[in-house]
């Protein structure tokens, strides 16, 4: 019999590819929507309102596996007091639904798998290379990444295996952190952030989608793990190469960190610092990143 995966957050950009990547493997789906959809011959839909505290609890009870990706986009909005709660609220609570049913139930999965942020190590620079054993960071990123992976905990005190995948950068086709570059650098006027010299870990979808599936698979994995590949990419160097995948040379001087935070506000910390973080542990583990060249990345993600 075919087991089955709960997906939280199945609708979205990373959810739909690692969707297509569990059917592919064998596996059935089943998404937690807010909305009732036609369920297909893999995957079945249920509905949830993590406001309300509503959920259809077979979604839960049916489930071999949970990954658990819900939550407010980070970047989507200003920082202002009302949108960090809803940043927080929407991780905390959506946890909290499902963990309610498997309490009350006594069910046991045979993983919790949730997702987590690099942000975890904080929103500043350095030299350091970050490892899953560090301190996190007291700052709005830190403690949020914080009270998202200690949702997890909870669901691990009730003895089943969990994972935290700590993300970077997502590049993928058509969507993720690349689709809002690419107007501005297809117009030829692509430029780096503030200094440039911030790192940016990155990812490509099919190896963070790898990454899900290793951690189904692998009765070994659990606790956090960082999924973002450790090559030092800086700002500088992503716009670079961006540029050159699109076939032209930078230009344009450096955007000013003054503007940014300007029109962003506090949320200018998200693209005017970034930590260098390790992929050891995740590799220590037999995984084999497909795309570990950014210059390859991009081309496969643009089609050039």
């Amino acid at each position: 019999m075919k087991k089955n995966v709960l997906l939280t957050g199945g609708t979205g950009f990373v959810g739909k590819h690692l969707t297509d990547l569990l059917i592919q493997k064998g596996y059935t789906v089943s998404i937690l929507s807010r909305s009732k959809k036609e369920n297909t011959t893999a995957i079945f839909y249920y509905t949830w309102d993590v406001e309300k505290q509503t959920i259809e609890k077979e979604a839960v009870l049916n489930a071999d596996y949970v990954i658990h990706l819900a939550g407010a986009n980070i970047a989507e909005k200003p920082w202002t007091k009302k949108r960090k709660e809803e940043i927080v609220s929407s991780r905390k609570l959506s946890a909290q639904l499902i963990y309610g049913v498997l309490k009350k139930y006594d069910k046991k999965l045979d993983a919790f798998i949730s997702a987590s942020a690099i942000g975890i190590y904080g929103a500043v620079d350095g030299e350091e290379i970050c490892t899953e054993e560090m301190i996190p960071a007291n700052d709005f990123l830190g403690l949020t990444c914080q009270k998202w992976e200690a949702s997890a905990d909870y669901i691990w005190e009730l003895g089943m295996r969990t994972v935290k995948i700590r993300t970077g950068l997502v590049l993928g086709k058509n969507d993720g952190f690349l689709n809002k570059l690419m107007p501005i650098f297809k117009l030829r006027l692509g430029s780096a952030l503030g200094s440039g010299k911030q790192y940016m870990p990155w990812i490509y979808v099919g190896d963070l989608c790898g990454i899900y599936l290793e951690a189904i698979k692998n009765p070994n994995m659990q606790g956090a793990y960082n999924a973002a590949i450790n090559d030092n990419t800086t700002n500088a160097s992503f716009s670079k190469t961006l540029a050159k995948v699109l076939g032209y040379r930078i230009w344009l001087p450096n955007v000013p960190a003054f503007i940014l935070k300007l029109t962003m506000g506090e949320m200018a910390k998200i693209v005017l610092t970034g930590r260098r973080v390790s992929s050891d542990k995740i590799e220590k583990l037999g995984f084999h990143f497909q795309h570990e060249n950014l210059e390859e990345a991009l081309r496969v993600c643009l089609d050039k």
